[in-house]
């Protein structure tokens, strides 16, 4: 993509880069960036890390200090071969981080990363803000209904089968192609259940290879066609740690790279481990293009 075209779909798609999180209009149209705090024992990289109340706020801290602009509370991990857990220990973990959160914290934005839809319900209800389904509604026949009713954004991700089952669905004729498919037929299904404000998450390392993950990275612009923000989420995956043969701890270098070449290609959020360095990436991506960053992360309320 050259720079002309760049900033043309940049322009274009400024009308289309608005979301509502809890009366406040966050304008995309500058990448925001998603921190990640997983209250699990067992998330690939940062497993057992953010636990504890303690810990959690001051992963809070750090993140919106550095320039998060949006939270994502997981108490399920995906990673492959993960534990499963009961729905009401889900709740349980997301509940308490997010009260926890807004007692300290009351103006954060919180997204829930769960694909389940009651989980989505009472994360709502104790602040959440967006819910982030990395089935993209496959899991649970009433997500799309719940999200609905809940008016909130949703990140809606590519993926096939389970978080158990998804590393053997990796057969596709184009991949890029299938998904954006993929992706617009659920679109259309979310839609018609009555939810406005949607993102879409290519799903990278979710039902696909590594080898994969980069072709839709280097087709990312593609994704530009479903006329609704980007998200990614490439932070420290074997993606970028298994190319470099390193670990997720060391990827870092390499996960700050990717992050550039998204938001070159159309991303609207980074969903990160590190915020400080995505959002560098960020204040350096609107230099390039002549945008302000300042103005960019000013919220108004609707």
């Amino acid at each position: 993509m050259t720079l002309n075209n760049q900033i043309l779909n940049t322009e274009i798609l400024k009308i289309l880069q608005t979301i509502n999180c809890r009366g406040n209009l966050i304008d995309l149209s500058v990448p925001k960036v998603m921190g990640i705090i997983n209250v699990t024992p067992d998330s690939f990289y940062d497993g057992g890390k953010t636990f504890s109340e303690k810990e959690i706020l001051t992963q809070t801290e750090k993140m919106l200090s550095e320039g998060a602009t949006f939270l994502d509370i997981g108490g399920y991990s995906t990673r492959p071969g993960a534990e499963e857990i009961s729905e009401k220990e889900e709740i349980r973990r997301v509940v308490e981080a997010i009260e926890s959160i807004l007692k300290n914290f009351p103006q954060a934005l919180i997204s829930v990363d769960t694909f389940r839809s009651e989980v989505a319900k009472k994360a709502v209800a104790a602040g959440a803000t967006m819910v982030n389904d990395v089935s993209g509604g496959t899991l649970d026949a009433e997500m799309y209904r719940t999200v609905s009713k809940l008016k909130v954004p949703y990140i809606l991700m590519h993926m096939r089968g389970t978080p158990i089952t998804m590393t053997k669905l990796t057969d596709y004729e184009n991949i890029t192609i299938d998904v954006i498919k993929d992706l617009s037929h659920k679109i259309a299904l979310a839609r018609a259940e009555g939810i406005n404000d949607i993102i879409d998450d290519p799903g990278f390392g979710f039902a696909k290879t590594r080898q994969q993950g980069f072709q839709m990275l280097n087709n990312l612009e593609l994704f530009q066609n479903l006329q609704i923000p980007i998200l990614v989420g490439i932070s420290r995956k074997s993606m970028v740690y298994k190319t470099l043969e390193t670990s997720a701890e060391n990827a870092l270098n390499g996960t700050t790279s990717l992050n550039t070449i998204a938001l070159l290609k159309g991303a609207s959020i980074l969903r990160v481990h590190d915020v400080k360095e995505a959002v560098e990436c960020v204040k350096l991506w609107c230099e390039v293009f002549g945008v302000s960053y300042e103005a960019g992360n000013q919220s108004k309320k609707q």
